[in-house]
């Protein structure tokens, strides 16, 4: 029973690293699954994350600084696609360059606005995404096993939390159960026989760029009312993590959230695992709080060649004539 109440916070604590890392992961997949392949995750969320605490703050509202995230991270994904769909420029260079663009004006612009260095002011409670709170969750609390699941790790999260796990099955339907998926996974597959069929690749690739700049919107909106605010470099390397599970995934949705959760299982970990010893042997707490970006190195070296990518993915779509 012991490890039992251990166990639940560590798990209530995964869902709440995960959500960023799968709302990311899932604009991966919509980028990619259409053919444009988006290392600029980390620069949208980055970007969505500094305007929603700094449009949070000045109005009182989290909802306003969302929506301002969003317009930003939206921002930042058609300038890819502009650079990658319309120029057919390198879609790797694109998106590393739209990293650098978003860790560059976060900086410039928050020092201009709040002449902090850089970070907004701390959001007050008010001015954050508040924990839901499931029906009948404090009366069922002392239940046991039923009590701690439902009260403790189901309840009690921010709704980005829940719309990540919803966006799951909800990506998996519109993926392989609509004409719409169809044709993105088309467009990444075979962007010829699309355009044979009379659909507009580039109004594909369009779409599925406009859904990912929402989604990495949700995931740095997430991020700022987590931490309170706004700080430099405060995604910390998310968004490739983001791509790494998406490539140990397969480019599947389900599979995806398993790895994210994974990911934030290992984050959640960290502080139950630090300055014990295994087998008489102490492990530093550095190494602990690098065990995600560890994970993401061997998921990088050893499935990057097993993993089969959209056949189309990074080739910029020339229509024939």
């Amino acid at each position: 029973m012991e490890f039992f109440n251990t166990l639940i916070p560590i798990l209530d604590s995964t869902l709440r690293y995960a959500a960023p890392l799968l709302l990311a992961c899932l604009a991966g997949l919509y980028s990619e699954r259409a053919g444009i392949v988006d290392i600029g995750l980390e620069g949208k969320m980055l970007g969505a994350a500094f305007l929603t605490g700094g449009v949070a703050y000045a109005t009182g509202s989290i909802w306003l600084g969302m929506l301002a995230g969003i317009a930003a991270s939206m921002a930042l994904s058609l300038l890819h696609g502009v650079a990658s769909i319309t120029f057919r420029g390198d879609q790797l260079i694109s998106g590393v360059a739209i990293n650098f663009l978003a860790a560059g004006l976060s900086i410039v612009v928050g020092a201009a606005w709040f002449s902090l260095g850089g970070r907004t002011p701390s959001l007050p409670p008010e001015a954050r995404f508040q924990n839901i709170e499931f029906p009948f969750a404090q009366a069922i609390e002392g239940v046991p096993i039923l009590g701690p699941i439902y009260s403790e790790l189901l309840s009690g999260h921010t709704i980005l939390v829940y719309v990540a796990l919803l966006a799951v099955p909800l990506t998996w339907f519109v993926l392989y159960r609509t004409r719409f998926g169809l044709r993105l996974r088309a467009a990444g597959e075979n962007p010829g026989a699309v355009d044979t069929a009379g659909v507009s690749v580039v109004r594909l690739r369009y779409s599925a760029i406009v859904i990912a700049g929402i989604l990495c919107g949700l995931a740095g909106a997430y991020l700022a009312s987590f931490a309170a605010g706004f700080v430099k470099d405060m995604t910390a390397g998310r968004g490739y993590i983001a791509l790494a599970a998406l490539i140990f995934a397969k480019w599947r949705p389900w599979q995806a959230m398993g790895t994210c959760l994974l990911f934030g299982f290992l984050s959640a970990a960290a502080p139950y695992l630090e300055n014990r010893s295994f087998m008489g042997v102490s492990v530093a707490s550095q190494f602990i709080d690098a065990l995600p970006y560890i994970l993401t190195v061997i998921i990088l070296a050893g499935f990057v060649g097993k993993a089969i990518p959209p056949r189309a993915g990074g080739k910029p779509y020339v229509k024939e004539k």
